[in-house]
């Protein structure tokens, strides 16, 4: 995949455009980076624009600092979607993805026609996972390693991680690549953010959450009664599923993506 740079705060960011048609943004996670979506980028391309950028500290993107907010994040996706002289896109954030994406909705709410919240929260840590951030930080400082290893095979439903040992790999190979100082500011970053379900409650734009049911990080019940914050709610539930749902359950989630982007270009924000 061809990768483009675009100049942010003295430094890249850098990202893939593939395909034609529509605008989607994908933001990965947490460990990834646009190589990511592969799977899921090559079925979108055959249908839309689908823009997918390294996100700060990320994949063949520069570190700013040593603190890498949810607004820095947002505003590095913006100069990227600028340089493309786009308008109006659907945004697709997974896990630390969709708090850079909250981030974005707050602070350009016009160019966006739709988000979804991929295994994502619009609430700010808890004081017992700011807690997990700052242990994960001293974990990353002992043993890059091993911490990779055991913080990957978590984010998959224990009874796929047999079945899925290659994409397993191959996530674990994405997240060997980032950077010690770009994962501790991304995990600084995330402990510090703030609580958007604000954004859920105004928004005039359809809103998917993507669900798993057994998602290690992030408690089901607590995203299902999310979404009723929403206007214009759509959930996918996956009944098979840990924190990796584009992995776990590709061709389901391709089918809801591809019919919620398309929803989101005919409904008309008011």
């Amino acid at each position: 995949m061809n990768y483009r740079y675009t100049n942010f705060k003295q430094a890249k960011i850098a990202y893939t455009v593939s395909g034609k048609g529509r605008a989607v943004v994908l933001l990965h996670g947490f460990l990834g980076s646009a190589d990511s979506w592969d799977g899921l980028r090559t079925a979108l391309a055959k249908h839309f624009k689908v823009i997918c950028i390294d996100l700060p500290g990320h994949g063949q993107s520069d570190c700013y600092g040593y603190v890498h907010n949810m607004e820095l994040m947002a505003q590095a996706v913006k100069a990227v979607t600028d340089s493309l002289h786009l308008k109006k896109y659907v945004l697709i954030g997974h896990s630390m993805g969709g708090y850079a994406s909250l981030a974005f909705a707050e602070l350009f709410p016009d160019y966006i026609r739709g988000l979804c919240l991929f295994h994502s929260t619009s609430y700010a840590d808890s004081e017992q996972k700011k807690k997990g951030r700052d242990k994960a930080i001293r974990a990353v400082k002992n043993s890059y390693p091993i911490y990779v290893r055991a913080t990957i095979r978590n984010l998959f439903n224990t009874k796929n991680l047999k079945h899925l040992k290659k994409e397993i790999s191959s996530t674990q190979q994405i997240a060997r690549k980032t950077s010690k100082r770009g994962v501790v500011a991304a995990l600084e970053g995330m402990k510090n953010r703030q609580s958007r379900d604000v954004v859920l409650h105004f928004a005039n734009y359809p809103i998917l959450f993507i669900v798993g049911k057994y998602d290690n990080l992030l408690p089901m019940q607590t995203l299902l009664d999310q979404a009723e914050l929403c206007k214009k709610k759509h959930v996918l539930l996956l009944e098979n599923s840990g924190h990796m749902g584009f992995l776990e359950e590709p061709t389901l989630c391709l089918k809801h993506i591809k019919r919620f982007i398309r929803e989101s270009f005919k409904s008309q924000s008011t």
